[in-house]
């Protein structure tokens, strides 16, 4: 059994007509519950939840406070490559886009991650495009030595793997995982993916959980907002983060909330999602999942960050840039796709300690799992 099989028992139809039929009182009884249900989950992610918006922000500030503090965890991305051999319609990698391809060599990986270093951040999270035929576990692997020694903890966005595939990330310095699954609804998703590994639906939902299985400390799930409807999307991504949080226990879960940027190839968002929206699905997964980490990147306006921050925020990205070689160069051809914050991390730094937050650069040390 895995989540595959558990998502079987919630039909997108029926999520859908569940949360468009949630009451006013059914969001009051909600709120009104200290350890919220399924059920309660999809009355906060409804229509009828929007007028106690301010009511559910207080709730999931105070449970942040509880869990979290007023620490923000700083990381930054890494990418290594944009060669990709998949046909993803809404992706600036895509291999239907007639971009120029570039894969940096150690050196140059290094040399980035020495900018990163000098920047404060020991945290990475390395990204590649996904063309495992191009950029396997070899030169994931030996990426990961090659820097290692820079940074306390270095994460994986780039292809799914088999278990023994993250064993092997594992014994050479990796700690984390994310995969988004981008849309939870299979339809949607086949249509998305024209060709690829990725077109693969089960076995890109099922990758969280042989990460899990490896041993991984971190794994960050997602849909990408803008591809299905939102309030399902978000529904399903709860109902994903509670089944790994059982299965994975000793797993620490994160959850990103990706909007589709600007990118090459020139894909509109099918449902765009208001900033709105995204505060009300920030805090509806914050009482639904009280210890899993928020994740905010620099896909989002400044002003808009800042204003998320006392909402459930718990890890924030500064200074990005979604191109191989773009910290040591200009290389804004070869982005992923177009950030909106453009502060450097020491203004992040700055402006967290003026609204009273505590940036955390590094938070874990592999020496603490030493025998």
């Amino acid at each position: 059994m895995s989540f595959f099989d558990d998502i079987q028992k919630y039909p997108l139809a029926d999520v859908q007509r569940q949360i468009n039929s949630s009451t006013d009182a059914d969001v009051q009884r909600a709120l009104s519950r200290e350890k919220i249900t399924v059920d309660d989950f999809a009355a906060l992610l409804s229509p009828a939840a929007l007028p106690h918006l301010e009511k559910m922000a207080q709730k999931a500030h105070r449970q942040t406070l509880k869990r979290f503090g007023r620490t923000i965890l700083l990381y930054a991305p890494l990418y290594l490559s944009n060669e990709c051999a998949n046909g993803c319609i809404y992706c600036g990698f895509s291999g239907e886009n007639k971009i120029p391809r570039e894969t940096l060599d150690l050196d140059t990986i290094e040399r980035e991650a020495r900018v990163l270093h000098k920047q404060g951040f020991r945290h990475v999270l390395l990204l590649t495009g996904e063309s495992p035929m191009k950029i396997g576990n070899d030169f994931l692997a030996a990426a990961a030595r090659r820097i290692r020694h820079l940074f306390s903890s270095i994460a994986l966005e780039v292809y799914p793997m088999e278990v023994n595939g993250y064993r092997e990330m594992i014994a050479n310095g990796v700690d984390g995982l994310t995969i988004y699954q981008e849309t939870y609804d299979p339809e949607l998703y086949d249509r998305m993916h024209l060709y690829g590994r990725k077109k693969d639906y089960k076995f890109r939902i099922e990758t969280p959980e042989r990460g899990g299985e490896a041993g991984l400390r971190r794994i960050g799930i997602g849909s990408l907002l803008g591809l299905g409807e939102h309030r399902s999307e978000g529904f399903y991504t709860g109902l994903h983060a509670l089944y790994l949080s059982r299965k994975h226990w000793r797993t620490h879960l994160t959850i990103s909330f990706p909007r589709i940027r600007p990118a090459d190839g020139g894909f509109q968002a099918l449902n765009p999602v208001s900033d709105r929206e995204m505060v009300q699905l920030m805090c509806a997964l914050r009482l639904l999942l009280p210890d899993v980490g928020l994740v905010m990147s620099t896909r989002e306006s400044a002003e808009l960050r800042d204003n998320l921050l006392p909402l459930g925020v718990t890890q924030m990205s500064a200074g990005s840039c979604t191109a191989p070689g773009g910290y040591g160069e200009d290389a804004e051809h070869l982005e992923q796709f177009s950030i909106d914050d453009d502060r450097t991390p020491a203004e992040i730094e700055q402006l967290l300690r003026k609204r009273g937050y505590d940036p955390v650069w590094k938070d874990w040390d592999a020496a603490l799992m030493a025998d």
